[in-house]
């Protein structure tokens, strides 16, 4: 199936054509397309449509158990994060980075780092 953007679009003002751009919105990468001329941009709208699943669950808030595996505490991560990560057709690595950033918050990085550091 072929996608639109494989397409050439015309823009609706200039009526010239408008050239594939990557416009980064949160950390999410979203494909466009910008006329030269009037800096009109049109956004790919699976793209907006999976901007619109991450920001649904930026929004959520989960509660996990604390719980011990060995010498070790575990969380676990829901189904439906785990599962978004996948569709962005990400590697879901096995290592993550974890990193205490205050007292009361920890974070986890999936990927964008060498897990070898």
């Amino acid at each position: 199936m072929k996608d639109i953007f494989d397409a050439t679009i015309l823009c609706n003002s200039c009526k010239m054509e408008m050239k594939p751009i990557l416009i980064n919105k949160s950390g999410f990468g979203l494909r466009a397309v910008e006329c030269q001329k009037c800096k009109d941009k049109i956004i790919h709208p699976s793209d907006i449509n999976n901007f619109e699943k991450f920001n649904n669950l930026k929004r959520k808030e989960y509660s996990v158990k604390l719980r011990m595996v060995g010498n070790s505490h575990a969380i676990s991560i829901p189904k439906e994060i785990v599962n978004f990560i996948k569709q962005q057709e990400r590697e879901m690595d096995t290592m993550v980075r974890l990193c205490l950033e205050d007292m009361e918050r920890l974070s986890l990085r999936f990927g964008g780092f060498d897990a070898g550091k």
